[in-house]
């Protein structure tokens, strides 16, 4: 009786593990793409943020939504034109409006734990403030990221439809492989 049939589990064939592994890596490689454009938008909001504090009378949450909107539109343009330049360009409205449309929700989640933290707890102090502002774009960033990715910037279908070609033609070729070292050995 094989392995299958006693109802364990045996380990995946090499060329899905390397498919798998493939998609893993480019994740990874979005991954510190996004957070290269993002980690330049944080500097971007904390600069703005802190600027419009000491310059201005401004309240605490009103000071950072400005800093948050000039940051969302900085990281428009690198991750249209850096982190995902290869997806679809077809529907530039359409991804701009998903594109302020998410990032008013992160807009939200991140000004929301700014005033709770300074309006709820009175946690108003600059260090406090930044902080809990940086606490705040953290939970954003989560949300922003699945968004964009799902939703903005739209993988073309013929990048999946090659992705998945290959792949299959890599555990093809292992099978192949396989079957011949059966009959050779």
């Amino acid at each position: 009786m094989g392995r299958g049939s006693s109802g364990l589990q045996s380990a995946p064939p090499p060329a899905s593990r390397s498919a798998v592994r493939q998609r893993f890596d480019q994740l990874m490689r979005e991954v510190a793409k996004f957070g290269a454009v993002g980690g330049t938008g944080v500097l971007v909001n904390f600069l703005v943020f802190n600027l419009v504090r000491h310059v201005t009378d401004l309240q605490v949450v009103r000071a950072s939504v400005i800093a948050t909107v000039v940051a969302t539109f900085s990281n428009y343009v690198g991750y249209r034109y850096f982190t995902y330049r290869n997806r679809d360009k077809s529907h530039r409205t359409k991804e701009l409006s998903l594109f302020l449309l998410f990032s008013v929700v992160g807009l939200v989640i991140e000004n929301g734990v700014l005033y709770a933290a300074t309006y709820g707890f009175g946690w108003d102090s600059p260090l406090q403030s930044n902080v809990f502002k940086f606490l705040g774009i953290g939970v954003a960033t989560l949300f922003r990221f699945w968004s964009y990715r799902t939703w903005v910037f739209r993988a073309l279908p013929a990048e999946e439809a090659v992705a998945d070609a290959e792949s299959f033609l890599e555990r093809r070729g292992q099978a192949e492989k396989a079957r011949i070292r059966q009959r050779v050995g």
